[in-house]
């Protein structure tokens, strides 16, 4: 019996201090996703620009640079609506009308295992075409 590994959508994370956007990484990447990485907003909308399988936002808010990650997330949302977003950051008080429509937030620290969770669910979504 032949079995495929599933398709995954790759996954952008931005996170603009170095050991923390590793750990990130090695985690979404253990979890068999592609990875892109990227250390500010500006920097990832390049990437995001030069890549067409990125499926997935995965970005703090306090960052350095022309915006912060809410407004990287508003910006994505509008210009590449397909694109699903999960934001984790240790600033309180973000609320969902912060947040562009259909995100998700998560408070740092967080359970590692609920947010591969969560990317294993919209990956699947993405690659049914839902």
């Amino acid at each position: 019996m032949y079995s495929e590994t599933p398709q995954r959508t790759a996954v952008l994370v931005v996170e603009d201090e170095p050991l923390l956007r590793m750990d990130a990484v090695d985690m979404i990447e253990d979890a068999g996703f592609k990875t892109y990485q990227a250390g500010s907003a500006d920097e990832a909308l390049e990437v995001i620009r030069n890549s067409d399988d990125i499926g997935i936002l995965f970005t703090d808010i306090d960052m350095p640079g022309s915006m912060d990650g809410l407004s990287l997330a508003a910006c994505v949302h509008s210009d590449w609506p397909a694109i699903s977003i999960l934001i984790a950051s240790g600033v309180v008080g973000v609320t969902d009308e912060k947040m562009p429509k259909g995100s998700k937030f998560y408070a740092k620290p967080y359970a590692t295992s609920q947010i591969v969770r969560d990317m294993e669910t919209i990956s699947a979504a993405h690659v049914q075409g839902g």
